[in-house]
């Protein structure tokens, strides 16, 4: 059977299709931006980041002590990065999957599964109390099969699902092109537990606002150049000022963080996206897609897309681009190579949908660590903590992160913080030029493997053996 993905280059008709997009995420909020600091300030808590992270935890620390003095530091605006630019798939998952949680931590399989689905339940909850409108859509996500060895993955890990007690239908060629109509498609796996759809621009922007009505102080445009010990706290130094701070929480995802020890273990890999103009209702009837799920297919260079709350497809993935020294830069965030292969592949998935032209592309880091999921840590003896590594399933896994990160910070036994999953981290890259060497090849194996139906050679072979991720 012919590889699901064309051999040829992309064409001019393939360029032209987002040739007119607008630069930027589709899911951007405009809001006016909080004043940067200026001078010197003091708090119980301040947090380095307002993504995810770092808003999950200003408002897991006030709800815990409503007095409690919380500030947050962003060099942006709130979700300027990973939590803006993802493609808004909210799963339960901690360990980027079953799979990869039962190679990394078998024994604790059970009990992370369950956290999960405890955290994605707490983070519906936590939507409905603040009043966060995100256009949530609990329509599940299907793992897509486009080639034969795909349909014995997707049996195993129905299984694997099922035993774990999660709610999972196995498509066949038929049943699943009736779902969504694609030539490609030979097969899938319908997850309707623990997965969902949201605007993820509408998440931060309903955080944001959440954590402001609290009354933690958010300064935006305020990078953090220097963290430093100073009597019985941190000192968090900014080009304007600095705040004095009883304990210190980082959320800096693939951003360059003020810890050495967190450079060591997380690189940023950049990921692509495009979103169609608005579908015609013959557009979408020639299609389908009447359920909304979000999907993915099963290659190691995998795609991910899914419909909009207002008729748009986004359309991400496949190419993972690392570059040397993994610098994150907004120079980064165009890629006409990869948006090219993309429309490309877009055109391969929904033939039907020929003319179509995308309204937006972007790009964006990705803070990627060998184990992919997020990982824990704390530093200057214990008063600051972070979480990072998340892998692209930051949408949902970040409450648990801060959740877990704010517990190691107050010193607080829980559960989760006694789990080796908590306990230990992954393991770290080498210095360039080595990182990038090693980096380039394991993407061109990657991508062999796809090209010879998914078995893997002796270099995926080794770094299995040796615990270093890069299995999706």
């Amino acid at each position: 059977m012919p590889p699901p993905w064309p051999t040829t280059p992309p064409t001019a008709r393939d360029r032209a299709s987002f040739a007119d997009a607008e630069p930027r995420p589709y899911w951007a909020v405009q809001t006016e931006p909080a004043p940067g600091l200026a001078g010197r300030a003091s708090a119980d808590l301040c947090i380095v980041g307002a993504g995810f992270t770092g808003l999950w935890t200003a408002l897991h620390a006030k709800h815990d002590d409503p007095a409690r003095d919380v500030v947050v530091l962003e060099a942006e605006t709130a979700g300027f990065g990973a939590s803006s630019r993802n493609g808004g798939f909210l799963a339960s998952s901690l360990t980027h999957g079953l799979a990869n949680g039962l190679a990394r931590f078998p024994d604790e399989l059970d009990a992370l599964d369950r956290l999960g689905l405890e955290n994605y339940r707490g983070l519906l909850a936590d939507l409905d109390r603040l009043g966060v409108d995100c256009d949530l859509e609990e329509t599940g996500e299907i793992d897509v099969a486009t080639e034969p060895y795909q349909l014995e993955e997707l049996s195993e890990a129905a299984a694997l699902a099922r035993a774990h007690g999660h709610d999972v239908e196995l498509l066949d060629g038929t049943a699943m092109r009736a779902e969504v109509a694609s030539p490609l498609y030979l097969g899938g796996l319908w997850h309707r537990t623990g997965n969902a759809l949201v605007d993820p621009g509408k998440l931060v922007d309903g955080l944001r606002r959440a954590a402001l009505a609290t009354g933690v102080r958010l300064h935006e445009r305020t990078p953090v150049t220097g963290l430093g010990r100073t009597g019985a706290g941190v000192r968090v130094s900014t080009p304007g000022g600095a705040v004095e701070a009883g304990g210190v929480l980082l959320g800096t995802s693939a951003y360059p963080p003020p810890l050495r020890a967190i450079r060591r273990r997380v690189v940023a890999v950049y990921d692509y996206v495009l979103v169609t103009e608005p579908l015609s209702t013959a557009q979408w009837q020639a299609i389908g897609w009447r359920n909304r799920q979000g999907l993915a297919d099963g290659g190691n260079r995998f795609h991910y897309y899914r419909p909009t709350a207002d008729g748009r497809i986004l359309y991400g993935g496949f190419e993972a681009v690392y570059r040397y020294g993994g610098p994150v830069a907004a120079r980064l965030d165009d890629d006409e190579q990869t948006f090219s292969l993309l429309a490309q592949h877009f055109f391969a998935t929904f033939p039907q949908l020929e003319g179509v032209r995308f309204s937006h592309r972007w790009g964006g880091a990705i803070d990627t660590c060998s184990r992919f999921s997020v990982y824990f840590g704390t530093a200057l003896g214990g008063r600051v903590a972070y979480a990072v590594g998340y892998t692209g399933l930051g949408v949902g896994a970040t409450r648990f992160g801060a959740r877990v990160a704010l517990d190691l910070l107050d010193g607080r036994e829980t559960e989760a913080t006694q789990l080796r999953y908590v306990r230990t981290k992954p393991v770290p890259f080498p210095p360039e030029p080595l990182r990038s060497a090693v980096i380039q090849l394991t993407r061109n194996r990657l991508a062999a493997a796809d090209r010879r139906q998914g078995r893997r050679g002796l270099w995926l072979r080794g770094l299995d053996r040796l615990g270093l991720g890069f299995d999706s």
